[in-house]
């Protein structure tokens, strides 16, 4: 993911509550989809779409306005970003100051899986799968205490497997694959403009539970070159991808279908192979003037269900 004005711990308290909850993301698409009985569906042709729930950060962001989002968006499958599963649980808020990690990692250690297990359930009742969980505790600063919580959390919101940031330290990714074996949950590596055909090697031979959480967009931008071998290659150690549409030599973000990312190429190799690993939405092109997150998770997901009916 891109650098954001706004940082990830503070996507809860910081989404854009400006212009009253965008209309609470327009209210024709999303009050018609809340409404709905009809559960969402974005599993097209065989291939499962997503989304990273990074990709309403512009919006206000609790645990049940995102499933809202996801409503309105007709997806069925997410990847959760740790802040608002953790505030449902009752984590403590963030605040700024070294204390706050201390307090955080306090909390995790005593925090009961239940609201975890709820937090699941209401998902689920939705019609949404939380396939992967991205929590803000899988650091080399963070304690052992705080990575098992990671794991166990994992497990009781259904997840197959949790998200981080591909470590330079490579005696944290053997850390993380050690604790991965133990509670068997995959922890999916995911890189930015640094990827390379060969930067997750180290990881993949340390553990067979570190695995590959591919991001397109940043593999094209970094590489300029298509991602289309390096999937192939390695399709059964990716445990989920973000899509996302960038240019070449370190380029900008950009809707999909006007970068160089080979969307439709990587949507009809998932579907020509029955790959299983989810295809996730992550919106990280600017927003255009009269829209919102949702309108424009709504336009991937038209382009992915008109890519993978057309091939």
């Amino acid at each position: 993911m891109e650098e954001q004005n706004v940082s990830r711990r503070r996507f809860i308290g910081t989404g854009i509550l400006a212009a009253a909850g965008m209309a609470l993301a327009s209210k024709a698409s999303f009050a018609s989809s809340i409404l709905a009985d009809d559960k969402p569906n974005s599993m097209i042709n065989g291939v499962q779409i997503g989304v990273i729930t990074y990709s309403f950060r512009s919006m206000p962001g609790s645990a049940e306005q995102l499933l809202q989002y996801c409503k309105a968006c007709n997806i069925n499958a997410i990847e959760l970003m740790g802040d608002a599963a953790e505030a449902y649980a009752g984590a403590p808020k963030w605040e700024s100051g070294a204390d706050y990690a201390t307090k955080i990692a306090d909390w995790r250690m005593n925090a009961s899986m239940d609201k975890f297990v709820e937090l699941r359930k209401m998902y689920n009742d939705a019609g949404v799968k939380i396939y992967a969980w991205k929590p803000d505790a899988l650091g080399s600063k963070n304690t052992d205490a705080e990575i098992n919580y990671a794991f166990n959390a994992a497990k009781a919101l259904g997840c197959t497997h949790v998200t981080v940031e591909l470590p330079d330290d490579q005696e944290q990714t053997q850390r993380l694959g050690d604790k991965a074996t133990e509670h068997k949950i995959y922890v999916g590596y995911h890189a930015h403009t640094q990827a390379t055909p060969e930067l997750w090697n180290v990881a993949l031979g340390q553990s067979e539970y570190n695995a590959i959480n591919l991001d397109i967009g940043h593999y094209v931008a970094g590489t300029s070159t298509s991602p289309i071998d390096f999937i192939t290659k390695n399709s059964d150690r990716i445990v989920s991808m973000h899509i996302k549409d960038r240019k070449y030599h370190d380029g900008v973000n950009m809707p999909w279908g006007q970068g160089d990312t080979p969307i439709k190429e990587v949507l009809a190799l998932m579907k020509k192979r029955k790959f299983k690993f989810p295809a996730t939405i992550e919106l990280e092109y600017d927003i255009p003037a009269g829209s919102d997150a949702v309108k424009e998770v709504i336009k991937c997901r038209e382009y992915a269900k008109n890519t993978l009916s057309a091939v």
